[in-house]
C-alpha cells in the first residue's frame, strides 16, 4: 500500500506541476478547442492536457516499479508491464498528432486497432475465457473453469476491448473534469484488485504482474487528480485526445493483465463493471445513431452528459453524478470480486 501511495503522489506532484506549463505551450502552438455546436465550451480551451497526464503516470510508473524491483529483488519488469509502458507511449504520440492536426476517423480508427495491436504483440492479451458454471466444491478450480482461445480470436478480442475502452474514454471527455475523474474512481479499484492477485487466481497470471498493476493503476489515480486540479469546472484545459487515449490504453491493459485473467465468473463482468459509465454512454449513444442512421463517426450531443445538461443540469451536477455512478459501479464489481475469489 505504501508503494501504491508513493506511486500515486508522485504522478499527482508531477502532472498538478506540469499541466499549467502544457498549457502555455498549447496556447503558444495554437491548439485549442473553440466553441462550436458540438462543444460546451463557451470561450477558446487549450487542449492537449494529457501530455501531463502522460508525463506524471511514466514518470510515477518507472520510478516505482523499479524501485520495487530494487528494493526486494523481485522481477516486476516483465515484458507485459514493459509493452504497457510501451503502449501508452505510443497512445501518447498519436493522440498527440490527432490534437495537433486533428485525423480523420478512419485514420483514428486505425491508429486504437494499431495499439490494440501492439498490446498484443507485447504480451498484453484476452487468452482465455472463464466458464462460471461448473463449480467443484463449491469454489472455481482454474483447470477447469479457464478455456483457453484461439490466436486469432484473441487477437480480435484483445483489439475489441482496446478500442472500446479508449474510445469510451474519449466520448466522456465532453464536461470539465468527467473523463479525469471516472477514469481515476476506475483505476483506484483496478489498483485494489490487482494489489490482491495471485497466480492462483487464474492460470496465466503471472508471478508479479498483481502488485505492478497495482503500481500503474495508482500512478493512473495520482496523474488523474492532479489533472483535476486544472480541469474542474471552470476549467483552464483539458486533456484533449492525448490524455483520453492515454488514460484509455492504460486501463484497457491493466484490465487484461489482471480482472480478465481471473478464472472465475467475474474476470469479464468486473471490467465492464469498473468502466460501466463511459462503456454504457458509448453504447447508447453508437445505438442512437444507428437507430437514426446517422453516421457512427459523426460526433453530436447524444452523449448522457449533453442529455443531462440539456435538461437544465449543470456541469458540477452531471459530473458529481456521473462520478457518483461510477463509484456505484465500482464498488459492485470490488464486491464481486471479493467474493467470487472467496469461494
Amino acid at each position: 500500500m505504501l508503494a501504491m501511495t508513493a506511486a500515486a503522489l508522485i504522478a499527482l506532484l508531477i502532472t498538478t506541476w506540469l499541466t499549467p506549463k502544457v498549457k502555455e505551450w498549447a496556447v503558444h502552438r495554437g491548439v485549442v478547442d473553440h466553441p462550436e455546436a458540438r462543444r460546451i465550451n463557451k470561450t477558446p480551451l487549450p487542449r492537449a492536457g494529457g501530455i501531463a497526464i502522460f508525463i506524471g503516470f511514466l514518470i510515477a510508473a518507472v520510478l516505482a516499479i523499479t524501485a520495487r524491483q530494487l528494493s526486494s529483488g523481485k522481477h516486476d519488469w516483465t515484458f507485459s508491464i514493459f509493452g504497457v509502458l510501451v503502449a501508452v507511449t505510443a497512445a501518447a504520440l498519436l493522440g498527440l498528432i490527432d490534437d495537433l492536426y486533428d485525423l480523420p476517423a478512419k485514420w483514428q480508427a486505425l491508429a486504437l486497432i494499431g495499439l490494440g495491436l501492439l498490446l498484443f504483440l507485447m504480451g498484453v492479451r484476452i487468452e482465455g475465457v472463464s466458464n462460471p458454471f461448473t463449480p467443484i466444491n463449491g469454489s472455481y478450480n482454474p483447470t477447469v473453469n479457464w478455456h483457453p482461445i484461439g490466436l486469432a480470436t484473441s487477437i480480435f478480442l484483445t483489439i475489441v476491448w482496446v478500442f472500446t475502452v479508449v474510445k469510451t474514454v474519449d466520448a466522456i471527455d465532453g464536461v470539465d473534469g468527467l473523463a479525469a475523474g471516472v477514469c481515476a474512481i476506475s483505476a483506484a479499484t483496478l489498483a485494489l484488485m490487482s494489489a490482491q492477485l495471485h497466480p492462483s487466481d487464474g492460470p496465466t497470471l503471472q508471478k508479479y504482474d498483481g502488485p505492478t498493476l497495482a503500481l500503474l493503476a495508482s500512478a493512473i489515480v495520482g496523474a488523474c487528480i492532479g489533472f483535476l486540479r486544472h480541469n474542474h469546472h471552470p476549467a483552464r484545459i483539458i486533456m484533449g485526445t492525448v490524455g483520453a487515449w492515454v488514460l484509455g490504453t492504460a486501463l484497457a491493459a491493466i484490465s487484461i493483465l489482471g480482472a480478465f485473467k481471473v478464472a472465475t465468473a467475474v474476470s469479464v463482468i468486473v471490467p465492464i463493471l469498473v468502466l460501466g459509465v463511459p462503456i454504457f454512454d458509448y453504447v447508447h449513444v453508437v445505438t442512437r445513431r444507428v437507430l437514426a442512421r446517422a453516421p457512427l463517426t459523426r460526433a453530436d450531443k447524444r452523449h448522457l452528459h449533453h442529455l443531462l445538461l440539456a435538461r437544465g443540469w449543470s456541469q458540477t451536477q452531471v459530473t458529481y453524478f456521473l462520478y457518483g455512478l461510477t463509484l456505484l459501479l465500482c464498488l459492485s464489481a470490488y464486491a464481486l470480486f471479493q467474493i467470487m475469489r472467496a469461494h
